[in-house]
């Protein structure tokens, strides 16, 4: 058997429980870099036609399925485009459920809502942007991106300065894929969101796709489900890609090639 059967065998045995038991199967996911390509203006990041049609099919067949993004839920929800699908934003600090007009926010946020942007407020918007650095306002988060400046490496050490200063501020910086996020407190994240949503729905088996350092914590949630006994199987794959985080392989069960082999697992996941 060729490396590339070997690795299809190996991704068709780690789905099969999900695929046998839908009714109590999650299948969750992030957003960028996992069901649309990382595009150097985010504004412009789209979910493949055929990815969409394959989710769709996917919602009707599991007991739940879902995104985990670090974009707002509702911005995440018509990117995506799919009824019938939970979207947990900004990394799990508000919820976004099917049919809903807006969504509800962690409530152990409330007293620190605005603490990032009152922390970004306090920089120097020249210092900022002359680094290449932009700021993204994502409620209770603050994001810093430096894809697509025209130095790269320069921007991403003045992120660092930032960091620090933050951290100082008692804000909590998190890492991902050319960005830098300040968040305004601990214990919100991917896995706390994966956790609730998995504890309410009561299921027994899990997926979570993700291609960036953030989406680790969604593997760490699902695999103390299973070690505790609170899933049966849980299945963590990561998402290739020229940035991707050198841990990430090393976590992962099963690496896929981009968005495109995702969405390959999804067209498994349907039948």
């Amino acid at each position: 058997m060729d490396r590339a059967a070997a690795r299809e065998s190996e991704l068709t045995s780690l789905l099969t429980q999900l695929r046998s038991n839908p009714d109590s199967s999650a299948v969750l996911c992030d957003v960028d870099g996992t069901l649309a390509p990382i595009v150097d203006d985010p504004h412009a990041a789209a979910v493949p036609a055929r990815t969409r049609g394959l989710l769709e099919r996917i919602v009707n067949r599991y007991a739940l399925v879902g995104c985990l993004t670090g974009r707002p839920a509702e911005v995440a929800r018509a990117m995506v485009g799919v009824d019938g699908m939970v979207y947990a934003g900004n990394h799990g600090f508000e919820v976004l459920e099917p049919g809903a007009a807006e969504p509800v926010p962690d409530p152990a946020v409330a007293k620190r809502a605005r603490a990032a942007a009152e922390f970004v407020a306090t920089l120097d918007s020249a210092w900022v942007s002359s680094a290449g650095l932009r700021i993204e306002k994502k409620g209770p988060i603050e994001a810093l991106h430096w894809r697509g400046a025209e130095r790269e490496a320069p921007a991403e050490l003045r992120a660092k300065e930032i960091a620090t200063l933050a951290q100082r501020a008692g804000l909590v910086p998190r890492w991902g894929r050319k960005v830098l996020e300040l968040r305004p407190i601990a214990g919100i994240d991917k896995g706390s969101a994966a956790l609730a949503l998995l504890r309410r729905a009561g299921l027994r088996h899990a997926l979570f796709g993700g291609d960036d350092l953030t989406d680790l914590d969604a593997f760490q949630a699902l695999r103390w489900m299973q070690g505790s006994g609170r899933l049966e199987s849980a299945v963590c794959l990561g998402v290739a890609s020229d940035e991707e985080p050198e841990a990430l392989r090393g976590t992962a069960d099963a690496m896929v090639d981009g968005p495109d082999g995702f969405a390959d697992v999804l067209a498994e996941l349907a039948h």
